[in-house]
């Protein structure tokens, strides 16, 4: 039997595949509808049903709609290149927020230049509408005809995807196929709003040691209009580029020498320290304790911890005296030592242990992009000790202060994901069971909407993961929080409880900003370079209108260097017009113009830089409006003419 989610039934006597089905449920409209999920399981329509189902119709509305048409452009983009360049191997590839990337092992080396030969052969299918079909073959047999082509990633990708199968789906465009890992749009004509967007060098499997393969970038949208809105979108978002704008304010720099790592300049280290010295009191008020761990420590203790297999593809690694070292990637079993250091009584914990720690990880130099993703960063970084009693009142109490940052700096929209066991872990599946519980009932009593990443967890634990939306509707995955039943155990750190027992604490990882390079980069694009006051390198520049007002000037300067208030002065012979032209460029809240007027009546000009708008005022009640902003970590400028 066959039911719709709509109630409505019908009994057929033998297999049939859903296209019929949906012929005979809905003959006049079958055109509208592009796959449907069978007892929950999405599938094309050439999927056979051959039991009772409960089958839910997906239209070009459901999200799962966007996801089938890339896959399906994917392989389309496989095909065709194969057709170009008949003995390329194609190497995989996967579905991005805007499109999906392909990566290939070919000797040829891609430029733009060829994009427009690949992008009149992909339309030059489409147009031709054919369909797409699916085959069931033995895993022996597609093994066989793939060792004999000679696709060896292919081969890789089959034994990883399907290890426990003898069954493979083998999706078929025209005569090219290739293996089915996910399933795909019955026929071809949706997926021409396309564009071919780069190509750059990625390694196989991320592993540097692999072979360097090439990657074709793609966006790829169900409409046009949609098509149109990203690329708007984009020429948008390389107005507030952070790279660009710093720049222009010169905050940072990276260079060849150095990849991936900052040199922050005058300016780009006030914003980190200024951030940092936030967060420190935070901490401060919620009785963190601050330390600091060694950058290399001995390959053993990684290798105990369990990071070293888990994990060794992106650590660095250095020798000395015969002695194998990493640089740590993160600051975990280094807090557990100190942990360790002294014994600890359960009247000591919880212990909420915190670090700006440096650390360090193999990015592949294609994925590097300015503060977003780097090889050297600085991760807010804490671990709390707990007992099993505390576990739930601790992740309460990460999560409201976590808000609570976020909200500072003007973040509304936060999203939440809760990613349960992977398949590569450590542990026992009782353990990992009252893990998930945990975490999984703290966000529904503290009310929170979150999604299940089913299978995305750490190998020690599972984890929430919080995102935030900025004001271009892009989001960004910050703050992890994260159980951990194992890793004081790997490491032989415990307390002693109220009966005089030896206990492993509970440990749970928790890390607000991720990483704080990368969250000044977002900083940087949400307010356009306009940060908050407190944030801001220079909060007011001052400029004068001749040599006879520099006295003034100076006497302005003593009360800002007692107030702590960052400022330059600008006693050069530039025009007034230019020098209030370059401090709006250079984003400086407040432009302060002293002349005659000024001198003569005590009081300053102001020119702040959201409009054009100049107005007098007393330079007091301008410190006292600059110092209350600040203190009050607003992310709007005061507004001086109160």
């Amino acid at each position: 039997m066959i039911i719709l989610c709509n109630g409505i039934k019908k009994i057929y006597a033998k297999p049939t595949i859903l296209k019929i089905l949906l012929q005979d449920f809905y003959p006049n409209h079958n055109s509208c509808f592009i796959a449907g999920f069978i007892n929950n399981q999405l599938s094309d329509l050439n999927t056979l049903v051959s039991h009772n189902s409960t089958i839910e119709l997906i239209d070009e509305n459901n999200k799962n709609f966007l996801y089938m048409l890339r896959y399906s452009c994917m392989q389309l983009l496989n095909y065709t290149l194969k057709i170009i360049w008949p003995n390329i191997k194609i190497a995989g590839g996967n579905i991005t927020e805007s499109g999906f990337y392909c990566d290939f092992d070919m000797p040829h080396i891609l430029t733009k230049k060829d994009f427009n030969k690949i992008s009149q052969n992909m339309l030059k299918k489409i147009f031709s509408s054919y369909n797409i079909f699916f085959k069931k073959i033995t895993k022996k047999k597609i093994l066989d005809i793939l060792k004999k082509r000679k696709e060896i990633y292919q081969i890789e990708i089959l034994k990883k995807f399907f290890f426990d199968t003898d069954i493979i789906n083998i999706c078929y465009h025209e005569k090219y196929y290739e293996l089915s890992v996910h399933p795909q749009l019955s026929n071809i004509s949706f997926c021409k709003h396309f564009l071919l967007n780069n190509v750059s060098g990625a390694y196989w499997n991320n592993n540097k040691n692999n072979k360097m393969l090439q990657r074709i970038h793609v966006i790829s949208w169900i409409s046009r209009k949609q098509l149109l809105e990203f690329l708007k979108k984009k020429e948008k978002l390389k107005l507030c580029d952070h790279r660009k704008i710093s720049k222009l304010l010169s905050l940072y720099h990276i260079q060849k020498e150095s990849p991936g790592m900052i040199f922050w300049h005058k300016n780009g280290y006030i914003i980190f320290k200024q951030l940092e010295n936030f967060l420190r009191n935070k901490l401060f008020q919620n009785n963190y304790i601050e330390v600091k761990s060694p950058i290399i420590i001995d390959k053993s203790l990684w290798k105990k911890s369990g990071h070293w297999k888990h994990y060794n593809q992106s650590i660095f690694t250095t020798k000395s005296e015969n002695n194998q070292y990493c640089i740590k990637p993160m600051n975990c079993p280094a807090h557990v030592q100190i942990f360790k250091y002294g014994l600890k009584s359960y009247k000591d914990l919880p212990i909420r242990m915190a670090e700006f720690g440096s650390c360090h990880r193999q990015e592949t130099s294609g994925s590097l992009h300015g503060l977003f993703r780097v090889r050297g960063f600085t991760q807010d970084d804490a671990h709390i000790f707990c007992t099993k009693k505390q576990i739930k009142s601790e992740l309460n109490h990460c999560i409201r202060l976590l808000f609570d940052l976020y909200h500072t700096f003007g973040f509304k929209k936060i999203f939440i994901k809760f990613s349960t066991r992977p398949e590569n872990r450590i542990g026992k599946d009782d353990i990992w069971d009252q893990a998930e519980k945990d975490l999984e009932l703290v966000l529904k009593k503290n009310n929170l909407f979150f999604e299940y990443q089913i299978g995305e967890g750490a190998f020690y634990g599972p984890k929430i993961e919080i995102a935030l939306e900025d004001n271009l509707k892009r989001i960004w995955q910050c703050g992890t929080i994260q159980l951990d039943f194992y890793l004081s155990k790997q490491l032989d750190a415990f307390y002693i409880n109220k009966n005089n027992i030896k206990k492993n604490p509970i440990i749970i990882h928790r890390a607000f900003l991720g990483s704080i390079e990368r969250f000044i980069g977002i900083l940087i694009e949400e307010y356009n370079g306009k940060l908050p006051i407190w944030l801001c390198p220079i909060q007011v520049a001052i400029i004068n209108v001749s040599e006879k007002h520099i006295f003034f000037i100076k006497n302005i300067e003593k009360k800002f260097l007692k107030n702590n208030i960052r400022f330059i002065s600008d006693i050069s012979n530039n025009s007034i017009s230019f020098k209030i032209r370059f401090y709006l460029e250079q984003k400086v809240p407040y432009i302060i113009i002293i002349g005659d007027k000024e001198v003569k009546n005590n009081y300053i000009t102001i020119r702040n830089r959201f409009n054009n708008i100049q107005y007098k005022q007393n330079i007091n009640f301008f410190i006292k409006k600059i110092i209350n902003n600040v203190n009050s970590f607003s992310i709007q400028d005061c507004n001086m003419e109160d």
